[in-house]
């Protein structure tokens, strides 16, 4: 069997963060497993995060009033795209899993790894109009959010005042990952590492690099299918009256998303469900 490849995207300015330390676990037990491991160090890089018509080579379609993702479109069609995405590029195409590490600002993506999903995740490349979720064109391709917060967990607990966290990593899980079809795995969450003790920081490492050494194995999140819904314009793509009746007797909603008016299925957007065996 071929040696799995990985990516990870890393963002945070610090070497002696404790971002930089999951980084290195990952790329050293990985390593030690087989893989090739390529990391794009955005800061190190110092990425441009802004889409700009700047991304695209020679003339646009329409100038005077520029869509981004319809002139990228084009311009990845025509091979017309800036070096730097071309070469983000070629780095996902060959991995089989993208690790995104990162620390929580402002309850989402730093503003230079949201320019690299932005800039990177290009249409034609990652998603088309009708390859979108389950039929995505990265649904060959697993990734995981590696993060740490500020604040502890107790606070993202549904009844913590930040809220809860499945509904936190909805849209950056959902929004971004499934939307482009990638199999999106459990997020490795460190609850305030900036707050912990270093024996406290050593264990929450430990855990991270045990987790890496069957990663590549694991089962991803679940997210209502597309198949679920009916996707005709006179619908609106929503969920089919058959789905809806069949849920109608259920205590919780299908996802995170798609709660139906119900409480939240538990852990939807930080644990895989169970699955069948047989």
């Amino acid at each position: 069997m071929a040696p799995k490849t990985v990516l990870i995207v890393y963002a945070h300015h610090s070497p002696s963060s404790f971002n930089a330390a999951a980084k290195d676990v990952a790329v050293q037990t990985l390593t030690a497993q087989g893989c090739k491991v390529i990391v794009s160090d955005l800061y190190a890089m110092n990425f441009h995060a802004i889409a700009t018509a700047a991304d695209i080579k020679g003339k646009l379609k329409s100038p005077e009033h520029f869509l981004y993702a319809e002139e990228t479109f084009i311009a990845y069609k025509e091979d017309r795209l800036s070096d730097d995405i071309k070469e983000e590029h070629r780095k996902v195409a060959q991995a089989d899993l993208i690790i995104f590490q990162f620390p929580l600002y402002w309850f989402s993506y730093p503003a230079i790894m949201k320019g690299w999903m932005e800039r990177v995740l290009t249409r034609g490349f990652a998603y088309t109009l009708q390859n979108t979720y389950d039929n995505g064109l990265c649904k060959d391709k697993k990734a995981v959010l590696s993060f740490t917060t500020g604040a502890p967990e107790t606070k993202f607990q549904p009844d913590g005042i930040n809220g809860d966290v499945n509904v936190l990593l909805w849209p950056l899980q959902n929004g971004v990952l499934h939307f482009c079809g990638f199999q999106v795995l459990a997020p490795q969450i460190f609850w305030g590492p900036a707050r912990a003790s270093p024996s406290e920081r050593k264990a929450m490492l430990e855990t991270w690099q045990a987790r890496l050494k069957g990663v590549l194995e694991e089962r991803p999140l679940s997210f209502a299918s597309s198949e679920l819904f009916d996707l005709s314009v006179q619908a609106g793509a929503r969920l089919r009256p058959e789905v809806k009746e069949a849920y109608a007797s259920q205590p919780y909603g299908l996802t995170t998303g798609q709660h139906l008016d119900k409480p939240l299925p538990p852990n939807n957007q930080t644990k895989a469900p169970p699955y069948d065996k047989h």
